[in-house]
């Protein structure tokens, strides 16, 4: 973080040269109407095809380094649960949970199911940090992640691109852009990606049974009218991954005789529908999407005869998922028009349906478990911006959500909870010139109650509150000449904190079962720092720098086992993530260094292991000519030692009577690669 720093300091003398190009307008389109990044009231990160192709990325997951305060846990074959400035899921087994962090393709809520979260064709991803109550609701707790691929465009044109890199990786993607008429344009995209991963099972010797096999196709269709702009995108993934990634030893090989597998396939519709009215404008929103999902491991991490203790067991979760939702929004026509060219307002109606049926297979149990979960709800949203004076602007906007869920399992239990919740924002935004602002503004954020379904715990342990939280946010945005900076200070309470826990249930035969519950057992304050600054040193080079300190504590929270962690750091926190990155663009050949930082964190409220802190340094060099990009890429280039996930709090080796110990999951060492594209 020091190197960031100095960094910092060396970019603010930097002269800016006659032959520095300006900086481009960034747009952020996340929100109700896209805006330009400096006039947004939020923390925002945008990313786009030149950062996916500097790092070879195929998935959200291998630019996760960019972003300040973002981190994620695995526990799965790709990053599933994000958590942004300390907030979000770490992980899901039986029981419904509620996302802090929304996962936005394409217009598409995918929120706690980052494994599709694949880049194919892609435009931009934006990340909003910060609560985003008015305009997602619940499960913008802490932020949103929004993933959107490329529009149809009025030119034909065609793409293909095939990469090949460590651990057998290969990826082959096609797009192809085709007006059909004047009114109607067409998009398509398809990719296929394999991979074995970087675990090796010694017990059954292979070396792909955590292994990497996605296919992911997306067609786009846009028709505009004198009056209207309608665009359908149809999704599909069909993710069949392998899930193997835990070892008794600590390390890349595996013993296990039956390993697991982390799965979804996915089919999803959405389309908008903008009309022109007379002074306003009208939109509708509507998605459909039906996922198959199957996540399962080997629970013991070994195989029959290792010990005489021993045990054998799976754990599998089998999930059908259907969600539905509709937007209808009125707004005006264009950008200001409102209140005599003073100001803008939007005012929405939200609904959404979503079901989930899951079926739990697990060794232990008599027979399957199943359960049904609805879970409905209806919003009211509207927000206002208003202009003071000729460098004051107000923003102010809210939103009410009434939610009714029904949940009813095997083993009797029942729950049917109803509950309205609210959230918004209120903000100054004041213009020192055009492009340059300084604003603050205060937000409510808020999350969903919800229920643990285990039958043996006690009563009172069963039903949990909704979250919510305060936050203050002081930020300053700006580009002058080849300079674009953004920087945000923020501070976010948060109040009836919900805490996952579990309890040790030992078996007869000397292995440990373990039972997860959700509580609301905690409060906490998160603060801390964002800076991003780009410096176009020339027309050929850039410099990059984007960095993020994070405190964040428990200010009262006692855990299951009667430990008082008050004053200690929340889990999936890092105090510091950080990049530099420097660009050079010329007409035939480009090149990108970047070095990524992150501290070490708690993997677990409910416990003490850490990951370890490291930074890695990434590298990509590429050629053009007319129609032909050959990009030679490299990720971890110093083969650092990155842990995805931790366990803490129990013993699975029988070779060491169960004794508790950690175990760790383990990210991508270095990974080298080669792409080679041709776009007509």
């Amino acid at each position: 973080m020091r190197g960031l720093l100095y960094l910092l300091a060396f970019l603010g003398g930097l002269p800016i040269t006659a032959l520095a190009e300006e900086m481009p307008e960034i747009t952020v389109t996340a929100e109700f109407r896209p805006s330009n990044d400096i006039e947004t009231l939020t923390s925002v990160t945008v990313l786009n095809d030149s950062e996916q192709a500097a790092r070879g990325a195929s998935h959200l997951e291998d630019l996760l380094g960019l972003v300040p305060n973002l981190n994620f846990a695995s526990g799965a074959s790709r990053a599933r649960f994000f958590q942004i400035r300390g907030i979000g899921e770490r992980s899901q087994f039986s029981d419904p949970i509620n996302p802090s962090v929304g996962i936005m393709i394409d217009g598409m809520d995918f929120s706690n199911m980052g494994t599709i979260a694949h880049l194919t064709d892609l435009d931009q991803i934006e990340v909003l940090r910060g609560p985003q109550g008015t305009r997602f609701g619940a499960n913008g707790l802490a932020g949103l992640i929004a993933i959107k691929s490329r529009d149809p465009e009025p030119i034909a044109s065609a793409r293909i691109k095939a990469s090949l890199a460590s651990f057998s990786g290969r990826n082959l993607n096609a797009t192809l852009n085709q007006p059909l008429s004047d009114e109607t344009l067409v998009r398509l995209s398809l990719s296929k990606e394999t991979a074995n991963g970087l675990y090796r099972n010694q017990h059954l010797n292979k070396d792909d049974t955590n292994g990497i096999n996605e296919t992911h196709a997306r067609l786009k269709i846009l028709n505009t009218g004198a009056n209207y702009e309608a665009l359908v995108t149809l999704l599909h993934a069909n993710v069949n991954n392998g899930f193997d990634a835990f070892s008794l030893d600590n390390t890349v090989n595996t013993l296990s005789d039956e390993p697991g597998f982390d799965r979804q396939k996915t089919n999803a519709l959405a389309a908008r529908l903008t009309l022109s009215l007379d002074k306003n404008r009208l939109e509708m929103l509507g998605t459909l999407s039906q996922s198959e999902l199957g996540y399962g491991y080997d629970e013991d991490w070994s195989f029959v005869g290792i010990h005489p203790y021993g045990y054998q067991s799976t754990d599998h979760y089998l999930r059908d998922r259907s969600h539905q939702a509709l937007e209808i929004r009125l707004l005006p026509k264009a950008v200001g028009e409102a209140f005599n060219e003073r100001g803008d307002w939007v005012i929405g109606l939200y609904r959404t349906q979503q079901g989930t049926e899951l079926t739990r297979l697990y060794t232990f149990a008599p027979g399957p478990y199943t359960s049904d979960y609805q879970n409905d709800a209806t919003a009211l949203y509207a927000e206002l911006d208003f202009n003071l004076s000729d460098k004051l602007r107000w923003n102010s906007g809210a939103r009410i959500e009434r939610r009714s869920r029904t949940f009813s399992d095997s083993l009797a239990a029942a729950f049917n909870p109803t509950e309205t919740l609210w959230g918004g924002r209120i903000g100054l935004q004041y213009h020192l010139r055009s492009t340059a602002n300084l604003y603050l503004r205060v937000s409510r954020g808020f999350k969903a109650g919800g229920f643990n379904t285990d039958g043996t715990l006690n009563p009172e342990l069963l039903e949990y509150d909704a979250e919510s939280l305060i936050e203050t946010e002081l930020g300053f945005k700006t580009t002058f000449a080849a300079t674009r900076l953004k920087l945000a200070l923020f501070r976010a309470d948060r109040r009836d904190q919900q805490i996952k826990s579990s309890f040790v249930r030992p078996r007869s035969d000397g292995s440990t079962e373990f039972v997860d519950f959700v509580g609301n057992a905690a409060e906490g304050v998160n603060q801390g720092i964002e800076v991003e600054l780009e410096h176009q040193l020339s027309n050929a080079f850039s410099v990059r720098v984007a960095g993020g300190l994070l405190d964040t504590v428990f200010t009262q929270f006692i855990n299951e086992f009667g430990e008082d962690l008050g004053g200690r750091d929340q889990a999936q926190a890092p105090r510091y993530t950080g990049s530099i990155a420097l660009n050079y663009q010329a007409a035939s050949t480009f090149f990108n260094l970047s070095i990524d930082a992150k501290d070490d964190y708690y993997f677990s409220d409910r416990h003490a292991v850490k990951s370890r802190a490291y930074t890695t340094a990434n590298a990509a060099f590429g050629l053009k000519q007319q129609a032909w990009e050959l990009t030679f890429w490299g990720r971890n280039l110093t083969d650092q030692t990155i842990l995805t996930r931790g366990f803490g709090s129990f013993g699975n080796d029988p070779r060491k009577d169960y004794l508790t110990e950690p175990y760790y999951q383990f990210g991508s060492p270095r990974t080298l690669g080669v792409t080679l594209a041709f776009e007509q």
